[in-house]
């Protein structure tokens, strides 16, 4: 949380996050969240987030989850039309699915305080569930935080500690050139039933297992050890989960054709 006596400049621009402030006493002590409807809404356009190392065990279950860009960043690929989530119904969470921590910190997040060299709490005052008309769950207990805001700060903290051991582990795959490129194609259907032009929808890396079979016996050993081997093969069974996406994909498409025609 960020002292209201000191110079705080954030910056920063996080996904689904429009308007992130620096939580403060000051001006917060009114404020909260409350429950609304289509909770989810915040995440519907988004067809991927970013996940941290831990995470990549529980979200092999439902997503795939490939490395994407120079930095090699890992992401649940939740869609394969932009704009699209394909989780997210009506504003509604699928919970038959893992939902990744990046959306469960909303609408907290830690932000960049550049000047003063540290990350400041931040709400984001867009958010529709962040209400200063008698929230269910309140900012501040009297001169104090409150019990939910206390467990929202702990949740931060252990998303940026993940977030940087990721970080860290990402760094470790590049030094041994364990990602190769590859890419992801969709075919459709025409009006009429025929196959549609093939089209890629994702360009991104992944790890093989060549790859990993060129690490030495030492290397294999500390993988091991520090989990990485489990990040890696769990990332490897979660590109099964390309034909799912496919197939809810298709469904969509075939229930707006059908919705059309009523």
């Amino acid at each position: 949380m960020a002292d209201k006596k000191e110079n705080t400049t954030v910056s920063g621009n996080v996904m689904f996050y429009q308007n992130p402030q620096p939580l403060t006493k000051d001006k917060h002590q009114k404020f909260g969240v409350s429950p609304i409807a289509k909770p989810f809404e915040f995440m519907a356009d988004q067809h991927f987030m970013p996940l941290t190392a831990p995470e990549f065990g529980a979200a092999a279950a439902s997503y795939p989850i490939i490395f994407a860009g120079e930095e090699r960043n890992p992401l649940a690929v939740m869609g394969v039309r932009t704009g699209e989530n394909l989780f997210v119904n009506d504003g509604e969470f699928e919970q038959d699915f893992y939902l990744p921590a990046f959306a469960r910190r909303f609408p907290f997040v830690l932000a960049n305080d550049k000047p003063n060299g540290r990350f400041v709490v931040c709400v984001d005052e867009g958010a529709k569930c962040v209400t200063s008309k008698k929230p269910q769950q309140k900012f501040f207990d009297g001169d104090d935080t409150s019990a939910f805001t206390k467990e929202a700060f702990q949740f931060l903290q252990n998303f940026e500690r993940d977030r940087q051991a990721t970080e860290r582990m990402i760094g470790v795959f590049k030094e041994l050139d364990l990602f190769e490129q590859k890419e992801m194609n969709f075919q459709g259907q025409n009006a009429d039933g025929t196959p549609a032009e093939q089209q890629r929808i994702a360009d991104y890396y992944a790890i093989t297992e060549d790859k990993l079979k060129g690490l030495s016996a030492e290397k294999l050993k500390e993988f091991t050890d520090n989990g990485y081997l489990a990040v890696a093969h769990s990332h490897m069974v979660s590109l099964g989960n390309w034909q799912r996406l496919v197939n809810k994909t298709l469904r969509r498409v075939n229930d707006a054709a059908a919705a059309e025609k009523k």
